[in-house]
C-alpha cells in the first residue's frame, strides 16, 4: 500500500478523494469508484502502487499518437482498476478487474527505477501508461515519469481526461504528451455508457493543450450513439476551438464486453467522420483501426503533400523535415524529436 495523494478528509472518518471528477466520499473501510484507493483508518491509500498487470512494448502509434515521435517505441504499463465503467471497453478484463473479482488486486510487483530501467534498456524513448485509465494508479505514475525525465525520457498519458484540474496541473510538468477520448458529445452517452460526465473531459483538453502538452483526441464510433454526422461535427468544432492543430482520430468500434449487440464500425462511417472533421477546419483527421484505406497519412495542411504514410502502427515513410513539410515548408504542430 502507499498513501494516495489528493484527498481531504470530510465528516466521521469519511474521506473525499480528489483525484478525479467523481469525487468520491469514500468512508472507512471502502473504495472509491475506481476500485483501487481505499480509505483506512481516515489515509487513504493507493492499493495499486507498483502492482503492474500490463506490461509491454508498443509502437507510439498504437496509443495512437501520430504526431508525436512517430515510428519510436513506447514502454506501456498498467495496473488494474478504472475511474468509468465503459460498457464497451475492450480492457475490460483489466480496468474492471476488481470490480470482477471481489475486490482483489492484481499485478506483478515492480519499482519506479525498474521500470524506466526496463525502459531503456528496450531502446524505448518513452513511457506510456495507459490500458486503464492512468490516472487511478497516478501516485506510482508521477513517480516513473519524474525519473523518466531525468533519464531524458518523454512520458505519455492514453486518458479518458476525467482527473481534477489540480492533478491536470501536477501532472502536467512531467508529461509531454497525451490522447484524450471525447467518447460522444452528449452527457446522456456519458452517463449511460461510462457512468460519468462529459464537462470535465472537455476541460481537460482544453488545459492539457494551454498547459503545454501535446494532445491528441480519439472518438471510437459506436453504430447508432455516438457517430451522427451532428454529433461528430460538434466534437471537431470543440477540437478546433483549442485548435485545427490537435490531431482527431476517428477509430472503429468493435463490440466486446456488455455491448455486444452493435455491429463494427463501417470504412464509410469513419470516412464519413473524417471528412466531416477536415470539413469543420480540423488539420489533421485519422481513421483508426481500418489499416491500409489510407486514412491513415499524414498530409500538409497547406500544400497536400503526403508527409507520414502509415500503414497500421507501421511507418512507410517520413517526409516531415525538422517539423516542417518537405515541400512548402508549412510548419507542422507535433513532437518530433
Amino acid at each position: 500500500m502507499h498513501e494516495a495523494m489528493f484527498y481531504q478528509t470530510a465528516k466521521e472518518g469519511s474521506l473525499i478523494c480528489n483525484l478525479c471528477n467523481h469525487h468520491c466520499h469514500i468512508n472507512n473501510g471502502k473504495r472509491g469508484i475506481c476500485g483501487v484507493r481505499e480509505n483506512r483508518n481516515t489515509k487513504l491509500y493507493s492499493l495499486v502502487y507498483g502492482h503492474i498487470a500490463a506490461e509491454n512494448i508498443d509502437p507510439i502509434e498504437k496509443k495512437p499518437l501520430f504526431q508525436f515521435l512517430p515510428g519510436s517505441r513506447s514502454y506501456s504499463i498498467s495496473t488494474v482498476g478504472c475511474n468509468f465503467h465503459c460498457l464497451h471497453c475492450q480492457n475490460y478484463t483489466i480496468s474492471q478487474y476488481p470490480h470482477l473479482h471481489g475486490g482483489d488486486i492484481n499485478g506483478r510487483e515492480r519499482t519506479a527505477e525498474s521500470i524506466v530501467e526496463s525502459a531503456i534498456q528496450a531502446n524505448c524513448t518513452s513511457i506510456s501508461y495507459t490500458y486503464v485509465e492512468p490516472t487511478i494508479f497516478y501516485e506510482f505514475a508521477h513517480a516513473c515519469a519524474t525519473l523518466a525525465h531525468e533519464r531524458q525520457l518523454r512520458n505519455v498519458f492514453v486518458s479518458n481526461g476525467y482527473m481534477a484540474p489540480d492533478v491536470t496541473r501536477h501532472l502536467s510538468s512531467v508529461l509531454d504528451g497525451i490522447n484524450i477520448d471525447i467518447k460522444a458529445f452528449t452527457n446522456s452517452f456519458y452517463e449511460k455508457v461510462c457512468k460519468a460526465r462529459l464537462q470535465p473531459v472537455l476541460d481537460n483538453v482544453l488545459l492539457m493543450y494551454k498547459l503545454g502538452v501535446w494532445v491528441e483526441v480519439t472518438t471510437l464510433l459506436i453504430p447508432g450513439l455516438n457517430d451522427s454526422a451532428e454529433e461528430l461535427r460538434d466534437i471537431a468544432r470543440f477540437i478546433k476551438g483549442v485548435s485545427p492543430g490537435i490531431p482527431w482520430h476517428v477509430t472503429a468500434f468493435h463490440p466486446t464486453y456488455k455491448m455486444t449487440d452493435r455491429s463494427p464500425t463501417s470504412i464509410e462511417s469513419l470516412r464519413r467522420a473524417r471528412n466531416i472533421g477536415l470539413e469543420e477546419g480540423l488539420h489533421f483527421v485519422y481513421e483508426g483501426n481500418t489499416p491500409g484505406h489510407g486514412g491513415e497519412n499524414t498530409y500538409c495542411p497547406s500544400c497536400g503533400t503526403e508527409l507520414i504514410s502509415r500503414f497500421g502502427f507501421n511507418i512507410r515513410k517520413n517526409s516531415v523535415i525538422e517539423g516542417c513539410c518537405c515541400d512548402c515548408g508549412q510548419k507542422i504542430e507535433g513532437v518530433w524529436g
